[in-house]
């Protein structure tokens, strides 16, 4: 069999409930888009902060990556091994779990490059 690679969805596994426990956040490796709306479910924002200000902000705090005016949608930053920032480098959990996006939530059964399939990591990066 195949390792999963994460940049080619046709390696990936079929997705199943439980298949998460004992993975390493192989999908917390992929570069993670977000609404205003996530960032503001996190804490991170307020409603009436102008989208460019919050981006310029968070730019600057580390968390965001760059951010599209004609989408809305702002990337987070990743740490150096890939890993999403809010991906604990040592216990490879979620450190926003109950608060995670919504882009997290749906994936990998409503949204991802390849439905109801994962980049499962079955071994510890870094």
């Amino acid at each position: 069999m195949n390792p999963v690679d994460i940049d080619r969805p046709s390696t990936w596994v079929p997705w199943r409930e439980g298949i998460c426990r004992g993975c390493h956040g192989g999908c917390c490796m992929m570069p993670v888009e977000v609404l205003k709306e996530d960032l503001v479910g996190l804490g991170l924002a307020t409603e009436d902060e102008p989208q460019k200000k919050t981006s310029q902000r968070l730019t600057r705090a580390g968390v965001v990556k760059s951010w599209r005016a004609s989408t809305g949608l702002f990337q987070l930053e990743q740490q150096a091994d890939r890993s999403c920032v809010f991906l604990d480098p040592s216990t490879r959990l979620c450190t926003v779990y109950e608060k995670r996006p919504g882009v997290c939530r749906k994936f990998p059964r409503e949204m991802g490059p390849r439905l109801g399939y994962c980049p499962r990591a079955c071994s510890h990066f870094g």
